[in-house]
């Protein structure tokens, strides 16, 4: 069940969407509250502190991180992460482009962290079933680029039937680098996507994945960003020896989370040149009472905007 006090929260909130579950529609909450903790759930976190990741062990999950992504992919194929088709949904800057389109131009997109193609393909099936493409024919509204961490997450996009170089070029790059300018011309792209990506990635390099958004979008460009949130029910559930640093995980398999609050993503983007139109918790249920299953979840969603020169 949510732990907060439904009146005073439902003041902040925005319903928007449904998901339908075994027997009922529940509604996403938009807020920009924090999640108020139980004294159960406060109790967890205090149990995380009691051991957490040694220094040593951490600094090598930093020097392993794209060995332990690798690894992932290498155990897991294609096979883990679901086609991401509600991103259009949420943001409908990924479809409605009909301007460009009447002017035979096409506009560019980035996916950060893209994985095995679980948005981008999505992307490119919905754009052969745009209207006016009756007949499957592409509209080519954007041009994809696509980068991942891992080599192997790469290897697998390009496997991929749907994938074709005039539409989409995939790449492996760390985005806390300069690598991805060597792909990409500065000033050249209109949206940039960062779906549960930057939670992967150290504190200390989240400035510099955002001065490289920033670098490479238009003036006016956009970032897309979807996380966890502070308080999600997987930060509660970890155990003793998980935690790195202040809401910094380290998950069984080697790779690493973090739980974004609403104003520390606000400030990153703010700080780096990025207007904020839109930035909030999303309290999502999964709720199929015949199973018994009750699965509260915490992301946070928002939209930046480069400031025009």
């Amino acid at each position: 069940m949510f732990t907060f006090h439904f009146q005073s929260y439902i003041l902040s909130t925005i319903l928007k969407g449904t998901m339908e579950t075994g027997d009922q529609l529940i509604a996403d909450l938009f807020t920009t509250r924090e999640k108020e903790l139980t004294a159960e759930e406060r109790k967890k976190l205090d149990e995380q502190n009691k051991r957490l990741v040694p220094e040593f062990k951490a600094n090598k999950l930093e020097v392993d991180a794209q060995r332990h992504w690798d690894i992932f992919y290498k155990r897991n194929e294609t096979r883990f992460f679901k086609d991401r088709h509600w991103t259009t949904r949420e943001f409908q800057e990924l479809l409605d482009q009909s301007d460009f389109r009447e002017a035979h131009q096409r506009r560019t997109l980035l996916e950060v962290g893209c994985g095995v193609g679980n948005l981008v393909f999505p992307l490119l099936e919905e754009q052969s079933r745009a209207k006016g493409n009756e007949d499957s024919v592409p509209c080519r509204r954007f041009y994809f680029y696509a980068c991942d961490f891992s080599p192997r997450a790469v290897d697998f996009v390009r496997a991929n039937p749907l994938y074709d170089p005039s539409s989409i070029t995939a790449f492996q790059c760390d985005i806390t680098t300069q690598q991805v300018h060597e792909h990409i011309p500065a000033g050249s792209l209109d949206v940039c996507t960062m779906i549960f990506v930057l939670s992967a990635i150290h504190p200390h390099k989240f400035k510099d994945v955002v001065q490289n958004l920033w670098r490479l979008l238009k003036p006016g460009g956009l970032v897309l960003f979807r996380d966890y949130g502070l308080y999600d029910m997987a930060q509660l559930r970890f155990k003793p020896g998980n935690k790195i640093a202040e809401n910094l995980y380290v998950r069984q398999d080697g790779t690493r989370s973090y739980y974004f609050a609403e104003q520390e993503v606000a400030q990153l983007f703010t700080e780096s040149g990025f207007d904020v139109l839109t930035n909030a918790y999303v309290h999502r249920r999964t709720l199929n009472v015949k199973e018994g299953v009750d699965v509260p979840r915490i992301f946070l969603q928002g939209k930046f905007r480069k400031k025009q020169l």
